[in-house]
């Protein structure tokens, strides 16, 4: 459980005990991100399911300030940094390093920003007002299998927090969570878009970026929750 422990440290702000972790045992913790998916997934349902009984739209504000908040807005600022570096890619390697590592934040990361905040917006109230508040737990949950495949098979961008995970992903971590993934798709489908959409990004990253990184990680997690809601409320539509 300390995996777990650490896991819930970086990834949100929830109050979890306090480790004095190794570099090796901060990288393994890296297992637990689909678990701490859950815990984020349950926060944001639960606030959500509080919200919408004053109306959907209240609902899906509850809930994703619940999202934001729990999380610290770290993937945000990942999906910020990438956005940004994305626009320097086209001059060289180095000028795009040098705005990865820039802390503020540039006119393509704020966009990028509002952008992604507006479509979880309406998303959500798309699925709040047709009940499906319950599945929104499992959308962090599957967003967080993705950065473990990404860190086993993308190279890491620089040396940074993407090559600390390179290595840490055993081949039965993997197994575990798609063979949780694939079942809990069985009861909900739209689950299954995370895999396509966590391959479309592991693959522009690598090919625009050239590697993965931190940032990459979160962008990637902000994204796949994003295709996840629509899916959702596709199927809801349908």
């Amino acid at each position: 459980m300390k995996g777990l422990c650490i896991a819930v440290q970086f990834l949100t702000r929830l109050p979890a005990p306090s480790f004095a972790a190794s570099d090796e045992a901060f990288a393994a913790s890296m297992r637990w991100f689909p678990a701490v998916g859950l815990i984020v997934g349950a926060l944001v349902a639960g606030a959500g399911w509080v919200g919408a009984h004053i109306d959907s739209w209240t609902g899906a504000l509850t809930a994703l300030a619940a999202w934001v908040l729990v999380t610290g807005a770290l993937h945000l600022d990942g999906l910020g940094d990438i956005a940004d570096a994305s626009g320097a890619a086209h001059k060289d390697r180095a000028r795009l390093l040098a705005v990865l590592s820039d802390p503020h934040v540039g006119s393509f990361g704020v966009t990028a920003i509002a952008l992604q905040l507006l479509a979880k917006l309406v998303l959500l109230h798309a699925m709040i007002a047709h009940g499906d508040t319950a599945a929104l737990v499992l959308v962090p949950f599957a967003a967080r299998i993705a950065p473990l495949f990404w860190a086993r098979w993308i190279a890491p961008l620089h040396d940074g927090l993407g090559a600390r995970f390179r290595g840490a992903i055993r081949p039965i971590d993997l197994g575990i969570w798609a063979t949780v993934l694939l079942a809990a798709a069985w009861s909900f489908p739209a689950l299954l878009v995370a895999i396509p959409a966590a391959a479309l990004w592991g693959r522009w990253i690598a090919q625009r970026m050239g590697g993965i990184s931190g940032d990459g990680h979160g962008a990637g997690i902000e994204l796949i929750e994003t295709a996840l809601l629509l899916a959702f409320c596709a199927g809801a539509k349908a």
